[in-house]
């Protein structure tokens, strides 16, 4: 019986960029072959992923400016789907919209209910160049869609309106992790 090499098992948790950080606001450039092998940082990424307990986790919220995301996430029905894809394009959303709670690992501890469709897919390239195909319902689409957004430039609060996106970026202004990156900042 051969063995199977989890993900992020040989990889090393990076810091995560929280929110304000100018990584997470700006869209990501495609990857291409300039940018060599990305297994490490593929590793790493599920290694940060796993250690901050989240379910997705896109290349610039640990800082790489490139279109890559990596996910463990299950599905409503509790299938689990575990990958990586490169230069992710969101090709279908559709199937109703759903507002569920949705949170963010660069948003520790918040939450708020965001709008989402139901029905996703994202196409790609796997590490090896192959193209990839992944179609979400219901969580894992709100996952796939979440990490889309992030290559895009943007985090679920952006998506947010009035009272519930006045309440998040509250949230956000008292959060003991925005005090300490301010300070950092300065």
């Amino acid at each position: 019986m051969r063995s199977r090499t989890i993900p992020g098992s040989s990889g090393t948790p990076r810091e995560l960029r929280l929110f304000g950080d100018p990584a997470l606001h700006a869209p990501c450039r495609e990857v291409t072959s300039a940018d060599g092998p990305l297994d490490r940082l593929v590793e790493d990424m599920y290694a940060t992923m796993y250690a901050a307990q989240g379910v997705g986790l896109a290349a610039n919220q640990v800082g790489v400016p490139l279109r890559l995301f990596v996910y463990d996430c299950p599905d409503d029905e509790d299938v689990r789907h575990r990958g990586h894809v490169v230069n992710p394009r969101l090709t279908e959303a559709g199937g109703g919209t759903v507002r569920g709670p949705e949170g963010c690992l660069s948003l520790p501890g918040l939450e708020a209910p965001t709008v989402r469709h139901d029905h996703a897919v994202v196409e790609g390239e796997d590490l090896r160049g192959r193209p990839i195909r992944i179609p979400g319902t219901g969580f894992f689409a709100r996952c796939l869609q979440h990490e889309c957004d992030h290559l895009e430039g943007a985090v679920y609060a952006d998506r947010l309106t009035g009272l519930r996106r006045r309440r998040t970026l509250r949230a956000v202004r008292r959060a003991p992790w925005a005090a300490a990156a301010a300070r950092e900042a300065r």
